[in-house]
């Protein structure tokens, strides 16, 4: 007998890490055959890829301008998929400006939408949440004050969790890193975080770099750069410096951010994992003139991070957009190096956002429910 059909979809590295879970999780749960798009992790986990999530991720309004044409392919080879192999359900990894419209075909062809890990509607065009009542018949959200916004606008969701309660541990320590990258353990570690998309590290890496400059002229300090998934390391050699000493990192971030006397992360999935760590953080990002003009006018919430959001109060520095200049970060990183008490404080308050993103199991839990509905 043919396995039943599940289409899954995740345009970002982070859902692709977290759909490749899920759809292990799956497969240990009932006998299915998973489609649709991602990228090497959801491979490696059995998904057949019909479309590859580097070709649509972007970030910024504006920017999406010019992936139009990819993102109108990669729509209608999904919808053509679908139409042929007419899934059972259809999984959604988070990633809105493409999946609500997805959602919106593969309704149309009678398939029943679950959106795993809802977006984040409630600080971003709060209004697109009648949308997620109308198109998904479940939505499963990460963060425990979700539900509620959800609940409230009438869709079925599920709190399960954040994936990543289970998955972020360092594999070395502080010793054991320093050594293996022949680092000095006398010496201050500052991580860098600048992204895991071109245009992020377009936006993000240059001013990072500079601060570091600028913190390289006073002090002693090592600076390390966690290479994200999916990114190479010839990708990062046109944003080197001269000035400047970084020691690469690859498949090994937990294992930076938890060496790191500092981080300077943007903003993204690793400010939690930066947060889950327990370590200190300054948080930033910068976007094209006209997307952050537009998203001005859209957020609704207080902070921009997701360890100030978890918390409800700002418990890591944040510089965005025209905050966001070398001299101001560089400041941020040296008042916390200049002081054990605040990085301390700062720990305290992670502790508390860690705390606050719930029990691990998440993947399990949606797991469960997923395959309950088939």
């Amino acid at each position: 007998m043919t396995k039943p059909q599940i289409l899954i979809s995740a345009g970002e590295a982070s859902g692709d890490m977290y759909a490749a879970r899920l759809a292990a999780a799956l497969c240990a749960r009932a006998e299915v055959h998973l489609f649709g798009l991602g990228g090497q992790q959801m491979r490696a986990a059995g998904v057949e890829l019909v479309a590859e999530s580097s070709d649509v991720a972007v970030v910024g309004i504006t920017e999406v301008l010019h992936r139009l044409p990819a993102l109108r392919s990669v729509m209608r080879r999904l919808v053509a998929e679908a139409a042929q192999r007419k899934p059972r359900l259809a999984i959604l990894t988070d990633f809105p400006g493409f999946h609500m419209r997805l959602a919106c075909r593969l309704q149309a062809q009678g398939v029943r939408n679950v959106y795993f890990i809802a977006p984040q509607f409630w600080a971003w065009r709060p209004w697109r949440v009648r949308l997620v009542r109308q198109r998904f018949e479940r939505a499963l959200c990460i963060f425990p004050f979700e539900e509620k916004f959800y609940r409230d606008a009438g869709v079925t969701v599920d709190f399960i969790g954040h994936p990543l309660v289970d998955q972020v541990r360092p594999k070395r320590s502080r010793d054991e890193f320093v050594a293996q990258y022949g680092l000095d353990a006398t010496l201050p570690i500052i991580a860098l975080l600048p992204g895991s998309r071109p245009g992020e590290l377009a936006h993000n890496l240059p001013p990072i770099l500079e601060a570091c400059r600028l913190l390289a002229q006073e002090r002693s300090s090592q600076f390390v750069l966690a290479v994200a998934p999916g990114l190479r390391a010839d990708e990062l050699a046109g944003y080197a410096r001269p000035e400047v000493t970084v020691q690469l990192i690859e498949d090994g971030t937990y294992d930076a951010l938890a060496a790191a006397d500092v981080s300077i992360v943007a903003s993204g999935t690793a400010t939690v994992e930066a947060a889950l760590l327990g370590a200190p953080m300054v948080v930033v990002y910068r976007v094209s003139a006209l997307t952050a003009l537009l998203a001005k006018r859209l957020m609704r919430a207080p902070f921009f991070s997701m360890p100030n959001l978890i918390a409800g109060r700002r418990v890591v520095p944040e510089l965005i957009q025209d905050d966001f200049r070398p001299e101001p970060v560089a400041g941020e990183v040296r008042r916390l190096l200049a002081s054990p008490e605040a990085r301390e404080q700062m720990k305290r308050d992670l502790a508390e956002v860690r705390s606050k993103s719930g029990p691990g199991g998440a993947i399990e839990r949606a797991a469960d429910i997923i395959a309950g509905m088939l």
